[in-house]
Formats: structure tokens, C-alpha cells, sequence
């Protein structure tokens, strides 16, 4: 057998389990990535109302 065969043969389970971790990784960033956008989305919406609500009641708090 070629020694590039083999030394290919020799790295090829290697790099297919680095590019399972990589893929394993990517998704936990990604996923990652959009519950914070929705956190922000709802902390944002969260702010808005309260400030909608202070605003209704801007009268004299006695």
C-alpha cells in the first residue's frame, strides 16, 4: 500500500471526529446566538411596557 494512502487512512477518523466536535460546537453557538437575541427581544418589549405603563400614570403620587 502508498504510505499517502495509509497516512491519510491514519488521519481520516481524526479529522472526521474534529469535524463532528466543530459541528457539535457551531450548533451550541448558534443556539446560543438566538436565545439571547430573544432575551433581548423581550427584555426590550419587558422596558417598553413598563415605560408605557409609568407614563399612564405621570400624575402626582401622594
Amino acid at each position: 500500500m502508498n504510505p499517502l494512502f495509509t497516512a491519510l487512512a491514519a488521519l481520516l477518523p481524526s479529522i472526521g471526529v474534529g469535524l463532528l466536535f466543530w459541528f457539535a460546537i457551531r450548533a451550541l453557538v448558534n443556539a446560543d446566538r438566538t436565545e439571547r437575541q430573544a432575551l433581548a427581544k423581550m427584555d426590550a418589549a419587558e422596558r417598553a411596557a413598563e415605560v408605557a405603563g409609568n407614563k399612564d400614570q405621570s400624575g402626582p403620587s401622594v
